[in-house]
């Protein structure tokens, strides 16, 4: 074994010793005795530990691969996600005001993705063990919220239905107003008996929604989601904030970015997660690539009170983005785009005169990217609000404002 000095925290929450070699569970500053495998250290031991490395709050961290940060102080933490966002800004010549970061509380997470095997002696649910295929079961998890963390163990007694030894279930669960959404990918073919054990399964556990692949087998109640004055029913397993806290700190951002804007388009709008809020004072349009959310976007607002109008459309924004005459009349834009960045719309936003952008992002690396050339084209980057609502992981999000300069 040989002994190492851990210099940085690389993006995925991995110490960096010269090499580079990556050696997880370790902190800028200490110093660790290690086996070298290939690019990565292995055995690691801590010789000289960081005076912000903390003990862990869950019993499950050390096996668990749900968590890359828990052995770092809360401060540590928040800095350096921070300064993730900061350096990316930086690559690209972009300095802004970086905001304190705004960090969503334990045991908060309303939506989860479990690994679900059957066993020998019934079944198991969890996560993936830290670069491995076994699950690691969970009972004591400190992310999850209680609502479902009391479902695991229906979660575990479904794959006794519905899974096979050799395969294991992908199951989503999110909390409802109505109770557990729950989606399942990777289960056997459905036929008559295993439809009738789901649906038998579905009304013993009080699931809002069972839907099996590409099919919902079940649903009991319809699984609301509340966003502003709508309730919204989105699409089995569609995208939704992981924590309300954290939805409720973006969509604040949101609304500070576009200011008193009248005329708004929502790009990326999923289900209306900005776009049903903002309408409580501006007229939206809402385009989305996904028609069945934006179909779950217009029930939610036609059934909601006081909202102002929102017009929508199904429209991949990858290969049609709106276009600098689509664009004129707006006087704001929200863009919450993929990891992938909106690169194809931010270049015709960039030939706009939209007057302000709401940009919101799970990846500092493309945000920069896109950032930078809404700034070459005139525009200002006032703020950047640092959100972290996957607390103890490696993943970043944010909120950002843009406007642009005026002529004279």
């Amino acid at each position: 074994m040989d002994t190492f000095s851990i210099n940085s925290l690389g993006h995925q929450g991995d110490g960096i010793a010269d090499g580079p070699l990556y050696a997880p569970l370790t902190l800028p500053g200490e110093v660790v005795v290690a086996h070298r495998d290939g690019s990565r250290l292995t055995d690691i031991r801590v010789q000289v530990a960081s005076d912000a490395r903390v003990s862990a709050p869950c019993r499950h961290f050390k096996t668990c691969g749900g968590c890359q940060l828990q052995h770092a102080s809360d401060a540590f933490v928040s800095e350096w996600k921070v300064k993730v966002v900061q350096n990316a800004l930086v690559t690209h010549g972009l300095e802004t005001k970086m905001r304190s970061i705004l960090t969503s509380p334990p045991n908060s997470r309303r939506r989860a993705t479990l690994s679900v095997r059957r066993t020998k002696k019934g079944a198991m649910a969890g996560f993936h063990a830290r670069g491995s295929d076994v699950i690691v079961e969970i009972p004591d998890c400190q992310l999850l919220h209680p609502d479902l963390m009391a479902f695991l163990t229906e979660i575990a007694a479904l794959a006794r239905h519905g899974a096979s030894r050799k395969s294991e279930l992908s199951v989503t669960i999110t909390r409802s107003d109505s109770g557990p959404d729950v989606s399942v990918k990777g289960g056997k073919d459905l036929d008559g008996p295993l439809r009738v054990a789901l649906a038998g399964w579905a009304e013993a556990s009080s699931v809002a929604r069972l839907s099996w692949g590409d099919e919902v087998l079940a649903m009991r109640a319809a699984p609301v989601q509340k966003f502003g004055r709508a309730q919204v029913v989105p699409p089995p397993g569609a995208f939704l904030q992981a924590t309300d806290t954290g939805e409720a700190d973006l969509v604040a951002s949101v609304r500070e970015a576009v200011g008193k804007a009248g005329q708004i388009a929502d790009l990326f709008s999923g289900c209306g997660t900005f776009a049903l809020p903002l309408a409580e004072y501006a007229e939206v349009h809402a385009v989305e690539g996904d028609a069945a959310m934006v179909a779950a976007l217009d029930q939610g607002w036609r059934k909601a009170q006081g909202l102002k109008k929102i017009t929508h459309e199904a429209r991949d924004l990858f290969r049609r983005p709106l276009y600098p005459d689509e664009l004129s009349g707006f006087q704001a834009v929200v863009l919450d785009p993929p990891r992938a960045g909106a690169q194809a719309q931010v270049e015709q936003l960039a030939r706009s005169d939209v007057p302000a952008i709401a940009y919101v992002s799970c990846n500092p690396v493309t945000f920069a990217r896109d950032a930078g050339l809404l700034t070459e084209a005139g525009y200002t980057l006032d703020w950047v609000q640092t959100i972290d609502q996957f607390r103890w992981s490696s993943h970043v999000e944010l909120a950002a404002a843009f406007h642009r300069k005026t002529v004279g």
